[in-house]
Protein backbone atom coordinates (compact mmCIF):
# COMPACT_ATOMS: atom_id res chain seq x y z
CA UNK A 1 0.00 0.00 0.00
CA UNK A 2 1.39 3.35 -0.68
CA UNK A 3 2.39 5.60 1.93
CA UNK A 4 1.30 9.16 2.48
CA UNK A 5 4.12 11.16 2.82
CA UNK A 6 4.85 15.30 2.76
CA UNK A 7 6.85 14.98 -0.54
CA UNK A 8 5.58 13.92 -3.81
CA UNK A 9 3.53 10.59 -3.92
CA UNK A 10 5.70 7.04 -4.32
CA UNK A 11 3.24 6.85 -7.39
CA UNK A 12 5.29 10.30 -9.09
CA UNK A 13 8.50 9.06 -7.58
CA UNK A 14 8.40 5.81 -9.68
CA UNK A 15 7.60 7.91 -12.64
CA UNK A 16 10.55 9.79 -12.25
CA UNK A 17 12.96 6.94 -10.89
CA UNK A 18 11.81 4.72 -13.67
CA UNK A 19 12.38 7.41 -16.83
CA UNK A 20 15.37 8.62 -14.91
CA UNK A 21 17.16 4.95 -15.62
CA UNK A 22 15.76 4.27 -18.93
CA UNK A 23 16.96 8.18 -20.26
CA UNK A 24 20.86 6.97 -18.62
CA UNK A 25 20.68 3.84 -20.20
CA UNK A 26 20.07 5.89 -24.04
CA UNK A 27 23.59 7.31 -23.85
CA UNK A 28 24.16 4.71 -25.90
CA UNK A 29 22.68 6.01 -29.04
CA UNK A 30 25.22 8.49 -28.27
CA UNK A 31 28.23 6.72 -28.11
CA UNK A 32 28.47 6.54 -24.33
CA UNK A 33 28.59 3.39 -22.25
CA UNK A 34 26.63 4.76 -18.83
CA UNK A 35 24.93 1.74 -17.33
CA UNK A 36 27.63 -1.27 -18.19
CA UNK A 37 29.32 -1.35 -15.32
CA UNK A 38 25.87 -2.54 -13.27
CA UNK A 39 25.68 -6.12 -12.16
CA UNK A 40 24.88 -9.00 -14.36
CA UNK A 41 24.25 -12.53 -12.29
CA UNK A 42 24.91 -15.91 -13.95
CA UNK A 43 23.66 -19.64 -13.43
CA UNK A 44 26.50 -20.90 -10.99
CA UNK A 45 28.00 -23.53 -9.51
CA UNK A 46 31.15 -21.57 -8.95
CA UNK A 47 29.93 -18.78 -7.51
CA UNK A 48 33.29 -16.54 -8.21
CA UNK A 49 32.12 -16.47 -11.45
CA UNK A 50 28.50 -15.90 -11.15
CA UNK A 51 28.87 -11.86 -10.74
CA UNK A 52 30.60 -9.84 -14.06
CA UNK A 53 29.39 -6.00 -15.38
CA UNK A 54 26.61 -6.60 -17.90
CA UNK A 55 28.52 -5.12 -20.79
CA UNK A 56 31.56 -5.95 -22.88
CA UNK A 57 33.20 -2.85 -22.50
CA UNK A 58 33.41 -3.16 -18.48
CA UNK A 59 34.32 -6.97 -18.82
CA UNK A 60 37.90 -7.99 -18.25
CA UNK A 61 38.55 -10.47 -20.97
CA UNK A 62 42.24 -12.22 -21.89
CA UNK A 63 43.10 -14.99 -24.55
CA UNK A 64 44.71 -16.01 -27.91
CA UNK A 65 43.58 -13.56 -30.95
CA UNK A 66 42.36 -15.77 -33.57
CA UNK A 67 41.24 -12.88 -36.00
CA UNK A 68 42.15 -9.22 -36.30
CA UNK A 69 39.34 -7.12 -38.55
CA UNK A 70 40.21 -3.51 -37.40
CA UNK A 71 39.25 -2.87 -33.56
CA UNK A 72 37.36 -5.55 -33.55
CA UNK A 73 39.38 -8.58 -32.30
CA UNK A 74 38.27 -12.43 -32.10
CA UNK A 75 39.68 -13.93 -28.67
CA UNK A 76 39.97 -17.95 -28.27
CA UNK A 77 39.06 -17.74 -24.21
CA UNK A 78 40.48 -20.24 -21.76
CA UNK A 79 37.22 -22.70 -21.81
CA UNK A 80 38.03 -23.01 -25.69
CA UNK A 81 35.11 -20.30 -26.59
CA UNK A 82 35.37 -17.81 -28.74
CA UNK A 83 34.36 -13.77 -28.09
CA UNK A 84 35.13 -10.52 -30.14
CA UNK A 85 36.44 -7.34 -28.26
CA UNK A 86 36.41 -4.05 -29.64
CA UNK A 87 39.90 -2.85 -28.82
CA UNK A 88 40.63 0.57 -27.88
CA UNK A 89 44.88 2.95 -28.71
CA UNK A 90 46.70 1.07 -32.13
CA UNK A 91 45.98 -2.77 -32.07
CA UNK A 92 49.12 -1.88 -35.29
CA UNK A 93 51.21 -4.17 -33.35
CA UNK A 94 49.22 -7.26 -32.84
CA UNK A 95 48.99 -10.28 -34.62
CA UNK A 96 47.06 -13.39 -34.48
CA UNK A 97 48.36 -15.66 -31.82
CA UNK A 98 49.31 -13.18 -29.40
CA UNK A 99 47.39 -13.17 -26.11
CA UNK A 100 45.49 -10.11 -25.49
CA UNK A 101 44.31 -8.78 -22.55
CA UNK A 102 41.68 -6.02 -21.80
CA UNK A 103 41.40 -4.66 -17.99
CA UNK A 104 38.46 -4.56 -16.91
CA UNK A 105 35.83 -4.49 -13.42
CA UNK A 106 35.70 -7.24 -11.35
CA UNK A 107 31.71 -8.92 -10.25
CA UNK A 108 32.09 -7.53 -7.24
CA UNK A 109 33.46 -4.23 -7.81
CA UNK A 110 30.18 -3.96 -10.29
CA UNK A 111 27.78 -5.21 -7.74
CA UNK A 112 29.10 -2.49 -5.28
CA UNK A 113 28.37 0.06 -8.06
CA UNK A 114 25.04 -1.00 -8.41
CA UNK A 115 24.17 -0.80 -4.90
CA UNK A 116 25.74 2.52 -4.69
CA UNK A 117 23.98 3.92 -7.97
CA UNK A 118 20.58 2.74 -6.51
CA UNK A 119 21.40 4.25 -3.21
CA UNK A 120 22.05 7.23 -4.07
CA UNK A 121 19.31 7.55 -6.74
CA UNK A 122 16.62 6.26 -3.77
CA UNK A 123 17.91 8.55 -1.36
CA UNK A 124 17.65 11.52 -3.81
CA UNK A 125 13.86 10.04 -3.99
CA UNK A 126 13.62 9.28 -0.13
CA UNK A 127 14.40 12.91 0.18
CA UNK A 128 11.77 14.05 -2.31
CA UNK A 129 9.11 12.11 -0.30
CA UNK A 130 9.87 14.00 2.99
CA UNK A 131 10.79 10.99 4.92
CA UNK A 132 13.87 10.22 7.23
CA UNK A 133 16.76 9.71 4.90
CA UNK A 134 19.01 8.43 7.66
CA UNK A 135 16.40 5.42 8.26
CA UNK A 136 16.04 5.26 5.00
CA UNK A 137 19.66 4.55 3.69
CA UNK A 138 20.28 2.02 6.67
CA UNK A 139 17.11 -0.08 5.96
CA UNK A 140 17.78 0.04 2.20
CA UNK A 141 21.03 -0.78 2.64
CA UNK A 142 20.54 -4.23 4.49
CA UNK A 143 17.06 -4.75 2.26
CA UNK A 144 19.76 -4.40 -0.79
CA UNK A 145 22.24 -6.68 0.62
CA UNK A 146 19.85 -9.34 1.72
CA UNK A 147 17.96 -9.18 -1.48
CA UNK A 148 20.62 -9.39 -3.62
CA UNK A 149 21.88 -12.45 -1.39
CA UNK A 150 18.75 -14.39 -2.42
CA UNK A 151 18.64 -13.56 -6.16
CA UNK A 152 22.17 -14.69 -6.09
CA UNK A 153 20.99 -18.26 -4.33
CA UNK A 154 18.32 -18.50 -6.75
CA UNK A 155 20.60 -18.98 -9.35
CA UNK A 156 22.57 -21.42 -8.04
CA UNK A 157 22.51 -24.07 -10.64
CA UNK A 158 20.88 -27.22 -8.98
CA UNK A 159 17.91 -24.95 -8.35
CA UNK A 160 17.95 -22.59 -11.54
CA UNK A 161 19.84 -24.33 -14.43
CA UNK A 162 17.05 -26.17 -17.00
CA UNK A 163 17.26 -30.10 -18.02
CA UNK A 164 19.16 -28.67 -21.64
CA UNK A 165 21.65 -27.29 -19.29
CA UNK A 166 22.78 -29.63 -16.87
CA UNK A 167 25.68 -30.92 -18.78
CA UNK A 168 27.31 -27.35 -18.98
CA UNK A 169 26.91 -27.26 -15.14
CA UNK A 170 28.44 -30.95 -15.37
CA UNK A 171 25.46 -31.54 -12.86
CA UNK A 172 22.64 -34.71 -13.31
CA UNK A 173 20.11 -33.01 -11.44
CA UNK A 174 18.15 -29.48 -10.70
CA UNK A 175 14.77 -27.93 -9.93
CA UNK A 176 14.58 -26.13 -13.04
CA UNK A 177 13.32 -23.06 -11.73
CA UNK A 178 15.38 -20.51 -13.78
CA UNK A 179 17.43 -18.05 -12.44
CA UNK A 180 13.91 -16.39 -11.75
CA UNK A 181 13.33 -18.37 -8.96
CA UNK A 182 15.47 -16.05 -6.83
CA UNK A 183 11.96 -14.22 -6.49
CA UNK A 184 10.81 -16.79 -4.62
CA UNK A 185 13.74 -16.98 -2.01
CA UNK A 186 13.26 -13.58 -1.91
CA UNK A 187 9.62 -13.32 -0.95
CA UNK A 188 10.23 -16.60 1.40
CA UNK A 189 13.29 -14.72 3.43
CA UNK A 190 11.16 -11.20 3.16
CA UNK A 191 7.86 -13.48 4.86
CA UNK A 192 10.57 -15.31 7.67
CA UNK A 193 12.10 -11.59 8.32
CA UNK A 194 8.58 -10.05 8.51
CA UNK A 195 6.89 -12.74 10.90
CA UNK A 196 9.60 -13.81 13.39
CA UNK A 197 12.43 -11.16 13.16
CA UNK A 198 10.29 -8.06 14.34
CA UNK A 199 13.60 -5.79 15.34
CA UNK A 200 15.21 -6.64 12.11
CA UNK A 201 11.78 -5.78 10.89
CA UNK A 202 11.22 -2.22 12.18
CA UNK A 203 14.86 -1.28 11.26
CA UNK A 204 14.09 -1.94 7.69
CA UNK A 205 10.46 -0.47 7.66
CA UNK A 206 11.90 2.78 6.25
CA UNK A 207 12.76 1.18 3.05
CA UNK A 208 10.37 -1.55 2.29
CA UNK A 209 7.92 -0.14 0.16
CA UNK A 210 7.08 -2.41 -2.15
CA UNK A 211 4.80 -0.53 -4.34
CA UNK A 212 7.54 1.81 -5.28
CA UNK A 213 9.86 -0.50 -5.89
CA UNK A 214 7.38 -2.05 -8.61
CA UNK A 215 6.01 0.73 -10.24
CA UNK A 216 9.70 1.54 -10.83
CA UNK A 217 10.70 -1.86 -12.46
CA UNK A 218 7.26 -1.14 -14.71
CA UNK A 219 8.23 1.93 -15.92
CA UNK A 220 11.93 0.64 -16.44
CA UNK A 221 10.24 -2.89 -18.23
CA UNK A 222 8.32 -0.51 -20.85
CA UNK A 223 11.46 -0.48 -22.90
CA UNK A 224 12.18 -3.65 -22.96
CA UNK A 225 8.48 -4.35 -23.94
CA UNK A 226 8.87 -1.42 -26.53
CA UNK A 227 11.83 -2.98 -28.23
CA UNK A 228 9.94 -7.06 -28.18
CA UNK A 229 7.09 -5.03 -29.46
CA UNK A 230 8.84 -3.62 -32.39
CA UNK A 231 10.54 -6.92 -33.30
CA UNK A 232 7.21 -8.85 -33.66
CA UNK A 233 5.01 -5.71 -33.97
CA UNK A 234 1.95 -7.98 -35.47
CA UNK A 235 2.14 -9.96 -32.58
CA UNK A 236 2.70 -7.31 -29.76
CA UNK A 237 -0.09 -5.69 -31.40
CA UNK A 238 -2.71 -8.36 -30.85
CA UNK A 239 -1.42 -8.81 -26.97
CA UNK A 240 -2.47 -4.96 -26.75
CA UNK A 241 -6.21 -5.46 -28.20
CA UNK A 242 -6.78 -8.90 -26.59
CA UNK A 243 -5.71 -7.82 -23.50
CA UNK A 244 -8.13 -4.48 -23.71
CA UNK A 245 -10.46 -6.66 -24.18
CA UNK A 246 -9.65 -9.16 -21.63
CA UNK A 247 -9.91 -6.58 -18.83
CA UNK A 248 -13.49 -4.91 -20.01
CA UNK A 249 -14.88 -8.33 -19.18
CA UNK A 250 -13.41 -8.76 -15.72
CA UNK A 251 -14.31 -5.28 -15.04
CA UNK A 252 -17.79 -6.02 -16.00
CA UNK A 253 -18.54 -9.48 -13.94
CA UNK A 254 -16.01 -9.13 -11.08
CA UNK A 255 -16.49 -6.07 -9.18
CA UNK A 256 -20.74 -6.19 -9.39
CA UNK A 257 -20.37 -9.88 -8.07
CA UNK A 258 -18.10 -9.20 -5.57
CA UNK A 259 -19.99 -6.38 -3.80
CA UNK A 260 -23.22 -8.32 -4.01
CA UNK A 261 -21.96 -11.36 -2.17
CA UNK A 262 -20.10 -8.85 0.06
CA UNK A 263 -23.60 -6.80 0.86
CA UNK A 264 -25.88 -9.80 0.53
CA UNK A 265 -24.25 -12.96 2.34
CA UNK A 266 -22.14 -11.37 4.63
CA UNK A 267 -23.89 -8.20 5.09
CA UNK A 268 -20.94 -5.29 4.81
CA UNK A 269 -22.00 -1.86 4.37
CA UNK A 270 -21.35 -0.12 1.22
CA UNK A 271 -18.43 1.87 3.18
CA UNK A 272 -16.76 -1.69 3.03
CA UNK A 273 -17.82 -3.48 0.08
CA UNK A 274 -17.17 -0.72 -2.37
CA UNK A 275 -13.45 -1.21 -1.84
CA UNK A 276 -13.23 -4.49 -0.78
CA UNK A 277 -15.36 -5.48 -4.25
CA UNK A 278 -12.59 -2.92 -5.85
CA UNK A 279 -9.62 -5.07 -4.28
CA UNK A 280 -10.42 -8.39 -4.93
CA UNK A 281 -11.76 -7.99 -8.11
CA UNK A 282 -9.21 -4.88 -9.95
CA UNK A 283 -6.18 -3.94 -8.63
CA UNK A 284 -5.90 -4.83 -5.32
CA UNK A 285 -3.93 -1.99 -3.01
CA UNK A 286 -4.31 0.58 -6.00
CA UNK A 287 -8.32 0.05 -6.47
CA UNK A 288 -8.64 -0.18 -3.21
CA UNK A 289 -7.05 2.97 -1.82
CA UNK A 290 -8.78 4.77 -5.41
CA UNK A 291 -12.11 3.61 -4.64
CA UNK A 292 -11.77 4.34 -0.27
CA UNK A 293 -11.00 7.68 -1.35
CA UNK A 294 -13.61 8.33 -4.37
CA UNK A 295 -16.42 7.19 -1.65
CA UNK A 296 -15.23 9.04 0.99
CA UNK A 297 -14.47 5.46 3.55
CA UNK A 298 -12.45 5.84 6.75
CA UNK A 299 -8.90 5.50 6.03
CA UNK A 300 -9.14 2.19 8.15
CA UNK A 301 -10.89 0.38 5.07
CA UNK A 302 -8.65 0.36 2.92
CA UNK A 303 -5.90 0.02 5.01
CA UNK A 304 -7.61 -3.24 6.20
CA UNK A 305 -8.00 -4.49 2.64
CA UNK A 306 -5.07 -3.32 1.30
CA UNK A 307 -3.71 -5.91 4.11
CA UNK A 308 -5.34 -8.19 2.62
CA UNK A 309 -4.63 -8.02 -0.67
CA UNK A 310 -1.15 -7.84 -0.37
CA UNK A 311 -1.33 -11.16 1.94
CA UNK A 312 -3.53 -13.17 -0.81
CA UNK A 313 -0.87 -11.67 -3.58
CA UNK A 314 1.84 -14.07 -1.56
CA UNK A 315 -0.42 -16.89 -1.46
CA UNK A 316 -0.98 -16.53 -5.27
CA UNK A 317 2.35 -15.88 -5.93
CA UNK A 318 3.21 -19.09 -4.79
CA UNK A 319 0.89 -21.15 -6.41
CA UNK A 320 -0.42 -19.91 -9.55
CA UNK A 321 2.69 -19.56 -11.32
CA UNK A 322 3.33 -23.24 -10.53
CA UNK A 323 -0.38 -24.29 -11.30
CA UNK A 324 -0.14 -22.60 -14.70
CA UNK A 325 3.64 -24.54 -15.38
CA UNK A 326 1.52 -28.10 -15.08
CA UNK A 327 -1.81 -27.07 -16.95
CA UNK A 328 -1.09 -23.95 -19.30
CA UNK A 329 2.56 -25.01 -20.68
CA UNK A 330 1.81 -25.44 -23.94
CA UNK A 331 -0.72 -22.01 -24.03
CA UNK A 332 1.88 -19.57 -22.30
CA UNK A 333 -0.16 -16.47 -23.23
CA UNK A 334 -3.03 -17.57 -21.49
CA UNK A 335 -1.22 -18.15 -18.92
CA UNK A 336 0.45 -14.60 -18.49
CA UNK A 337 -2.79 -12.83 -19.18
CA UNK A 338 -4.19 -15.29 -16.03
CA UNK A 339 -1.45 -14.16 -13.48
CA UNK A 340 -2.81 -10.24 -14.94
CA UNK A 341 -6.20 -10.96 -14.26
CA UNK A 342 -6.38 -13.11 -11.20
CA UNK A 343 -3.15 -11.64 -8.96
CA UNK A 344 -4.39 -8.27 -7.57
CA UNK A 345 -1.29 -6.76 -6.67
CA UNK A 346 1.23 -4.80 -9.28
CA UNK A 347 3.59 -6.16 -7.80
CA UNK A 348 2.39 -9.28 -7.40
CA UNK A 349 0.62 -9.85 -11.15
CA UNK A 350 3.89 -8.24 -12.77
CA UNK A 351 5.97 -11.16 -10.40
CA UNK A 352 4.02 -13.89 -10.82
CA UNK A 353 4.39 -13.57 -14.87
CA UNK A 354 7.77 -13.11 -14.71
CA UNK A 355 7.95 -16.43 -12.71
CA UNK A 356 5.93 -17.89 -15.09
CA UNK A 357 7.31 -16.57 -17.79
CA UNK A 358 10.42 -18.65 -16.76
CA UNK A 359 8.59 -21.83 -15.32
CA UNK A 360 6.75 -22.19 -18.86
CA UNK A 361 9.56 -21.73 -20.94
CA UNK A 362 11.40 -23.89 -18.72
CA UNK A 363 8.53 -26.74 -19.01
CA UNK A 364 8.13 -26.01 -22.87
CA UNK A 365 12.05 -26.96 -23.52
CA UNK A 366 11.99 -30.04 -21.75
CA UNK A 367 8.57 -31.52 -22.78
CA UNK A 368 8.93 -30.38 -27.00
CA UNK A 369 12.01 -28.65 -27.12
CA UNK A 370 10.27 -24.96 -27.71
CA UNK A 371 12.54 -22.04 -26.96
CA UNK A 372 9.92 -19.51 -26.37
CA UNK A 373 11.86 -15.57 -26.46
CA UNK A 374 11.60 -14.88 -22.54
CA UNK A 375 9.36 -11.04 -21.61
CA UNK A 376 6.50 -12.09 -23.98
CA UNK A 377 4.79 -14.24 -20.92
CA UNK A 378 5.75 -11.58 -18.76
CA UNK A 379 4.55 -8.84 -21.23
CA UNK A 380 0.96 -10.27 -21.62
CA UNK A 381 0.42 -10.23 -17.64
CA UNK A 382 1.88 -7.00 -17.75
CA UNK A 383 -0.03 -5.26 -20.71
CA UNK A 384 -3.49 -6.91 -18.93
CA UNK A 385 -2.61 -5.36 -15.64
CA UNK A 386 -1.71 -1.66 -17.11
CA UNK A 387 -5.29 -1.85 -18.75
CA UNK A 388 -6.71 -2.42 -15.47
CA UNK A 389 -4.82 0.50 -13.43
CA UNK A 390 -5.34 2.68 -16.18
CA UNK A 391 -9.31 2.38 -15.45
CA UNK A 392 -8.75 2.79 -11.75
CA UNK A 393 -9.40 6.54 -11.69
CA UNK A 394 -12.18 6.11 -14.43
CA UNK A 395 -13.77 3.38 -12.15
CA UNK A 396 -12.75 5.76 -9.03
CA UNK A 397 -14.80 8.73 -10.90
CA UNK A 398 -17.67 6.52 -11.76
CA UNK A 399 -18.36 5.68 -8.13
CA UNK A 400 -17.63 9.17 -6.64
CA UNK A 401 -20.71 9.93 -9.01
CA UNK A 402 -22.81 7.28 -7.81
CA UNK A 403 -21.89 7.50 -4.15
CA UNK A 404 -22.23 11.51 -4.04
CA UNK A 405 -25.58 11.32 -6.07
CA UNK A 406 -27.37 8.14 -5.09
CA UNK A 407 -25.69 6.70 -1.84
CA UNK A 408 -24.64 9.81 -0.19
CA UNK A 409 -25.98 12.79 -1.81
CA UNK A 410 -25.75 15.64 0.50
CA UNK A 411 -26.95 19.60 -0.46
CA UNK A 412 -23.94 21.41 -2.71
CA UNK A 413 -21.99 18.57 -3.06
CA UNK A 414 -20.33 17.89 -6.40
CA UNK A 415 -17.96 16.15 -8.10
CA UNK A 416 -15.12 17.23 -10.10
CA UNK A 417 -13.30 16.28 -13.07
CA UNK A 418 -10.22 16.29 -11.99
CA UNK A 419 -10.99 13.18 -9.72
CA UNK A 420 -9.83 11.13 -12.59
CA UNK A 421 -6.70 12.49 -12.63
CA UNK A 422 -6.46 12.39 -9.14
CA UNK A 423 -7.06 8.72 -9.12
CA UNK A 424 -5.09 7.55 -12.32
CA UNK A 425 -2.00 5.97 -11.43
CA UNK A 426 0.78 8.27 -12.42
CA UNK A 427 3.04 5.44 -12.84
CA UNK A 428 1.64 4.07 -15.62
CA UNK A 429 2.32 7.34 -17.83
CA UNK A 430 6.71 6.01 -17.55
CA UNK A 431 5.76 2.93 -18.82
CA UNK A 432 3.89 3.93 -21.43
CA UNK A 433 6.38 6.43 -22.42
CA UNK A 434 9.54 4.16 -22.01
CA UNK A 435 7.33 1.33 -24.15
CA UNK A 436 6.29 3.84 -27.08
CA UNK A 437 10.02 5.88 -26.99
CA UNK A 438 11.74 2.15 -27.51
CA UNK A 439 9.26 1.36 -30.08
CA UNK A 440 9.17 4.72 -32.21
CA UNK A 441 13.08 4.23 -32.13
CA UNK A 442 13.46 0.50 -32.99
CA UNK A 443 10.37 -0.22 -35.50
CA UNK A 444 12.13 1.47 -39.09
CA UNK A 445 14.81 -0.61 -38.12
CA UNK A 446 12.77 -3.87 -37.35
CA UNK A 447 11.16 -2.65 -40.62
CA UNK A 448 14.00 -2.48 -42.82
CA UNK A 449 15.17 -5.88 -41.46
CA UNK A 450 12.44 -7.86 -41.82
CA UNK A 451 11.87 -8.96 -45.41
CA UNK A 452 16.05 -8.14 -45.82
CA UNK A 453 15.66 -11.78 -43.32
CA UNK A 454 13.24 -13.39 -44.97
CA UNK A 455 15.58 -12.80 -48.51
CA UNK A 456 18.94 -14.27 -46.44
CA UNK A 457 16.83 -16.82 -45.15
CA UNK A 458 15.93 -18.07 -48.82
CA UNK A 459 19.15 -17.71 -49.83
CA UNK A 460 20.74 -20.40 -46.98
CA UNK A 461 17.92 -22.64 -47.81
CA UNK A 462 19.10 -22.32 -51.28
CA UNK A 463 22.83 -22.66 -50.41
CA UNK A 464 22.32 -25.47 -48.64
CA UNK A 465 20.42 -27.38 -51.09
CA UNK A 466 22.99 -26.46 -53.52
CA UNK A 467 26.22 -27.78 -51.17
CA UNK A 468 23.88 -30.66 -50.40
CA UNK A 469 24.17 -31.71 -54.29
CA UNK A 470 27.94 -31.42 -54.50
CA UNK A 471 28.09 -33.71 -51.98
CA UNK A 472 27.28 -36.47 -54.60
CA UNK A 473 28.49 -37.19 -58.29
CA UNK A 474 27.89 -34.34 -60.84
CA UNK A 475 29.48 -33.56 -64.26
CA UNK A 476 32.35 -31.06 -64.12
CA UNK A 477 30.65 -28.70 -65.83
CA UNK A 478 27.56 -28.87 -63.09
CA UNK A 479 29.89 -28.67 -60.69
CA UNK A 480 30.86 -25.12 -62.00
CA UNK A 481 27.55 -24.47 -62.07
CA UNK A 482 26.50 -25.21 -58.64
CA UNK A 483 29.51 -23.46 -57.06
CA UNK A 484 29.06 -20.31 -59.36
CA UNK A 485 25.37 -20.18 -58.06
CA UNK A 486 26.64 -21.03 -54.50
CA UNK A 487 28.99 -17.61 -54.82
CA UNK A 488 26.65 -15.74 -56.51
CA UNK A 489 23.85 -16.33 -53.79
CA UNK A 490 26.46 -15.84 -50.92
CA UNK A 491 27.58 -12.16 -52.37
CA UNK A 492 23.68 -11.38 -52.51
CA UNK A 493 23.71 -12.41 -48.66
CA UNK A 494 26.39 -10.28 -48.10
CA UNK A 495 24.90 -7.32 -49.98
CA UNK A 496 21.37 -7.93 -48.10
CA UNK A 497 22.82 -7.98 -44.52
CA UNK A 498 25.23 -4.86 -45.45
CA UNK A 499 22.19 -2.99 -46.86
CA UNK A 500 20.48 -2.91 -43.45
CA UNK A 501 23.89 -2.49 -41.04
CA UNK A 502 23.24 0.31 -39.89
CA UNK A 503 20.03 -0.82 -38.73
CA UNK A 504 21.24 -3.64 -37.06
CA UNK A 505 23.50 -1.73 -35.19
CA UNK A 506 20.58 0.70 -34.17
CA UNK A 507 18.95 -2.51 -32.49
CA UNK A 508 21.67 -3.80 -30.90
CA UNK A 509 22.38 -0.45 -28.94
CA UNK A 510 18.29 -0.95 -28.25
CA UNK A 511 19.59 -4.09 -27.15
CA UNK A 512 21.96 -3.40 -24.85
CA UNK A 513 20.05 -0.28 -23.40
CA UNK A 514 17.16 -2.41 -22.38
CA UNK A 515 19.84 -4.97 -20.96
CA UNK A 516 21.71 -2.37 -18.53
CA UNK A 517 18.56 -0.88 -17.60
CA UNK A 518 16.77 -4.24 -17.10
CA UNK A 519 19.80 -4.80 -14.37
CA UNK A 520 18.48 -2.22 -12.44
CA UNK A 521 14.88 -3.20 -13.29
CA UNK A 522 15.82 -6.57 -12.03
CA UNK A 523 16.88 -5.73 -8.17
CA UNK A 524 14.05 -3.35 -7.90
CA UNK A 525 11.75 -7.10 -8.87
CA UNK A 526 13.17 -8.27 -5.96
CA UNK A 527 13.22 -5.74 -3.80
CA UNK A 528 9.63 -5.67 -4.46
CA UNK A 529 9.43 -9.63 -3.79
CA UNK A 530 11.31 -8.83 -0.38
CA UNK A 531 9.70 -6.13 0.67
CA UNK A 532 6.33 -8.09 0.18
CA UNK A 533 6.59 -10.66 2.43
CA UNK A 534 8.57 -8.12 5.21
CA UNK A 535 5.36 -6.24 5.36
CA UNK A 536 2.90 -9.16 5.43
CA UNK A 537 2.92 -9.89 9.55
CA UNK A 538 0.22 -12.54 9.54
CA UNK A 539 -0.46 -12.23 13.59
CA UNK A 540 -0.66 -8.63 13.86
CA UNK A 541 -3.68 -8.48 10.93
CA UNK A 542 -5.62 -11.23 12.10
CA UNK A 543 -6.01 -9.30 15.54
CA UNK A 544 -6.77 -6.12 14.01
CA UNK A 545 -10.45 -8.46 13.21
CA UNK A 546 -9.41 -9.42 9.75
CA UNK A 547 -10.67 -12.58 9.39
CA UNK A 548 -13.93 -11.72 8.41
CA UNK A 549 -12.65 -9.71 5.28
CA UNK A 550 -10.82 -12.68 4.57
CA UNK A 551 -13.54 -14.89 4.11
CA UNK A 552 -15.19 -12.79 1.67
CA UNK A 553 -12.06 -12.54 0.30
CA UNK A 554 -11.34 -16.54 -0.09
CA UNK A 555 -14.56 -17.08 -1.25
CA UNK A 556 -14.20 -14.79 -4.63
CA UNK A 557 -10.84 -15.02 -4.94
CA UNK A 558 -10.79 -18.82 -5.47
CA UNK A 559 -14.65 -19.43 -5.62
CA UNK A 560 -14.79 -17.42 -9.01
CA UNK A 561 -12.37 -14.63 -9.96
CA UNK A 562 -9.53 -17.16 -10.43
CA UNK A 563 -11.58 -19.26 -12.65
CA UNK A 564 -13.52 -16.53 -14.66
CA UNK A 565 -9.92 -15.06 -15.25
CA UNK A 566 -9.09 -18.77 -16.28
CA UNK A 567 -11.70 -18.72 -18.83
CA UNK A 568 -11.09 -14.57 -20.17
CA UNK A 569 -7.46 -15.50 -20.83
CA UNK A 570 -8.41 -18.63 -22.76
CA UNK A 571 -11.14 -16.61 -24.80
CA UNK A 572 -8.84 -13.91 -25.44
CA UNK A 573 -4.77 -15.32 -25.92
CA UNK A 574 -5.58 -19.68 -26.61
CA UNK A 575 -3.68 -19.99 -29.77
CA UNK A 576 -1.47 -16.95 -29.38
CA UNK A 577 2.07 -18.00 -28.91
CA UNK A 578 5.44 -15.80 -28.42
CA UNK A 579 7.94 -15.79 -31.06
CA UNK A 580 10.27 -19.49 -30.92
CA UNK A 581 14.22 -18.43 -30.74
CA UNK A 582 16.19 -20.57 -33.11
CA UNK A 583 19.37 -21.27 -33.55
Amino acid sequence: MEEKTAGISEDWLSLFLGVFIFMVSLGLFMGHDLMGWGISTSIWTDPTKAMSAISKKYKPVKGELTKIDGAKLTLKLADGKEDSVTAEGDVSALKVGDVYEKKGITGVTALFLTYAAMLIVMLVGARLMGINVGKFAVGFTVLFWLSYLCWFTGHYAHIAATKNQLAGFKINWALSLTPEAGFIVALIAGLIVGNFFPKLSGTLKEAARPELYIKTAIVIMGAMLGLKAAESFTLASAVLFRGLCAIVEAYLIYWAVVYYVARKYFKFSSEWAAPLAAGISICGVSAAIAVGGAIRARPIVPIMVSSLVVIFAVVEMLILPFAAQIFLWSEPLVAGAWMGLAVKTDGGAVASGAITDALIRAKAMDMSGINYEAGWITMASTTVKMFIDIFIGVWAFVLAIVWCTKMECKPGEKVKAVEIWQRFPKFVIGYVVTFLLLLFICFPSTKAIAPVDNQVKTLTTEIASLQKKLASPVLPIEEASIKARIDESKDKIKSLNGSVKNHRDMLAKAKLATDESNTFRVMFFVLTFFSIGLVSNFKKLWEEGIGKLAVVYVICLFGFIIWVGLFISWLFFHGVKPPIVTG
